[in-house]
């Protein structure tokens, strides 16, 4: 039995929707796979800009995978259409542009974080998957 295309414009003979999401995508885990899910579940297309380990450093933290592997790691995801560097934060209002994004999805722990962006596109905070995180898993791993 062949499979129903997935919802969206796309299949609607309308322009896809692209979504673009942002994060570090340390230790990747079962939650970051939820996040690009529930994006691809309401956009067509998925753009996720990964921190490179010198923005992190910016940002005071410090991840135990090396960028090149992160972005392969989020590249190797059936969810994500396009995996692109993260350099600054000033960079998120001149993706929006570039390609096309109506939503700016992040987990809910940045809520309103990111409302200058809504001139652009629509800013959407999905809940994130209770129990699970890069920081817990450091942290666990530590013991």
């Amino acid at each position: 039995m062949p499979l129903a295309p997935p919802p969206g414009r796309l299949h609607a003979g309308l322009a896809p929707s692209v979504a673009i999401t942002y994060g570090t995508y340390d230790l990747f885990h079962i939650g970051h796979v939820n996040l690009f899910r529930r994006i691809k579940e309401q956009w067509d297309f998925l753009v996720v800009a990964v921190s490179t380990d010198e923005f992190n450093a910016v940002k005071g933290k410090r991840s135990a995978v090396p960028f090149a592997d992160r972005i392969e790691l989020v590249r190797a995801c059936r969810y994500v259409d396009l995996a692109i560097a993260e350099e600054g934060w000033e960079q998120k209002a001149r993706d929006i542009q570039r390609y096309g994004a109506q939503a700016f999805v992040m987990g809910d722990d940045w809520q309103g974080r990111f409302d200058e962006l809504k001139v652009l596109c629509e800013v959407v905070c999905l809940p994130r998957t209770l129990g699970v995180s890069s920081t817990g898993l450091k942290q666990h791993i530590r013991g």
